[in-house]
């Protein structure tokens, strides 16, 4: 089936908000088989007649975000009733669940909000329980030629939860019988998408499959679409072959993967970071539940910092340098003594664009994981980007050490690591 999403607000066009609403969308909807086939944004006003219009005989299903509130510029309602020939009218459900919202909350109504009760009779009412604007649902009138059409909030905190409980259900079931299949998804870290295809690309089409690798910096993602025993078979050929570079086969973000297995475990974690700035502390303390595993971080950007707050040996550092081997192993073990934690990540190096030499050249960074009882591992990694990707590098590949002496699989740094530049395609 043919999808469009058409998202409207002045605020989009004028580069002061980011228009995240497609890239959500587009997630939520691939588990269905589905894709986008075209997106269009639009400011508030006269300019969404044109956009619903053209959609018209071109698309089976359109999604229209914004435009569903009280003020003069929320149109969208209006204009779809008035493309389609519907009247509006007022729902009294609508206007009773609007206003409990506002005796609960205890704020005072405008005479406008009462707008937001309009439908047509025509039109099903999606309910909105993070707002007040409700969605709606307009058939598809197959003699109009105008497809499907789901007008839903702006907001993010009221778009996603409508998406996922009352968008998606519906779009299951309007969908031909066998149209649905399932899917799966497999996270690798340290190898790049061109190495990721060559070692299961070939075979995975000639499975019949649908595959899809989505590439970001340091990871790719593998999505299979197909039948349940096709995918069975395509899932043991995946993990033959790219095991070893797994995290998760779900949609975890790799921080989460690492809270949730250090809490499975019952272990925790500190850090000591010098050229991540505090960005692997932040990224585990963005998960849910870190408080049960991770214990204290230390960002010691200083040579004096490293010494006061982590007992690194000056003399140590003045022989190797604070980006080295050694000063990266007593960080970590540093770390370990302080906080009595079963773990710790450090890291020192040098993001650029200036600081490198010839036998340290930018983008030069040592990872150390310190652990109780064990000997402490120490990688050398070379990332020569900017500083913000650089960063974001070495807190995952910080991550991904400590993931994998978690899981004990290989804690070698990969040879195949390309930072690449990212990008989604797929095949069929």
């Amino acid at each position: 089936m043919r999808v469009e999403i058409i998202n409207t607000g002045t605020e989009l066009m004028l580069g002061g908000t980011v228009n995240t609403h497609l890239a959500f969308i587009a997630r939520e909807l691939f588990p269905l088989g589905l894709r986008v086939q075209r997106q269009v944004t639009v400011p508030d006003g006269e300019a969404i007649r044109d956009a619903v219009r053209d959609t018209f005989g071109k698309a089976d299903i359109v999604l229209v975000t914004g435009g569903l509130g009280p003020t003069t510029d929320d149109l969208t309602r209006d204009i779809v009733a008035e493309l389609l020939g519907l009247k509006l009218e007022h729902d009294e459900e609508i206007w009773l669940a609007i206003q409990e919202r506002f005796r609960r909350r205890a704020l005072k109504m405008s005479e406008r909000v009462k707008l937001q009760a309009l439908r047509p009779r025509e039109a099903t009412v999606l309910w909105n329980p993070h707002g007040t604007a409700p969605g709606l649902h307009f058939p598809a009138i197959s003699e109009m030629g105008t497809p499907h059409i789901f007008l839903l909030p702006g907001p993010p905190r009221e778009l996603m939860p409508m998406v996922r409980e009352k968008l998606v259900p519906i779009l299951a079931k309007l969908l031909p019988p066998g149209a649905v299949h399932e899917w799966r998804n497999f996270r690798v870290l340290g190898i790049g998408e061109s190495l990721v295809e060559e070692k299961v690309g070939e075979e995975l089409i000639a499975m019949g499959l649908e595959v899809g690798y989505c590439a970001r910096p340091g990871e790719v993602d593998v999505r299979l679409i197909g039948t349940v025993p096709v995918l069975d078979r395509a899932e043991a050929l995946v993990r033959e072959r790219l095991g070893k570079w797994i995290f998760t086969s779900d949609e975890r973000e790799l921080p989460n993967v690492v809270v949730e297995k250090l809490t499975a475990l019952g272990k925790t974690i500190a850090t000591a970071e010098s050229c991540t700035g505090g960005f692997i502390a932040n990224q585990l303390t963005n998960v849910p539940g870190a408080s049960k595993v991770f214990l204290a971080g230390y960002v010691t950007y200083a040579n004096s910092a490293k010494t006061a707050a982590l007992g690194v040996d000056a003399a140590l550092i003045a022989a190797n340098g604070a980006v080295s081997e050694p000063v990266a192993r007593q960080m970590a073990e540093g770390a370990l003594e302080n906080t009595g934690a079963n773990f710790a990540l450090a890291t020192t190096g040098i993001a650029g664009p200036d600081g490198g030499t010839a036998e340290k050249p930018v983008g030069t960074v040592f990872v150390a994981l310190a652990v109780r009882g064990a000997v402490t591992l120490v990688q050398h990694h070379r990332f020569p980007t900017d500083r913000e990707t650089f960063k974001s590098l070495v807190s995952q590949t910080a991550l991904d050490l400590l993931l994998r002496q978690l899981d004990g699989r290989d804690t070698a740094p990969a040879e195949t690591f390309s930072p690449g530049d990212g990008g989604c395609g797929g095949q069929a």
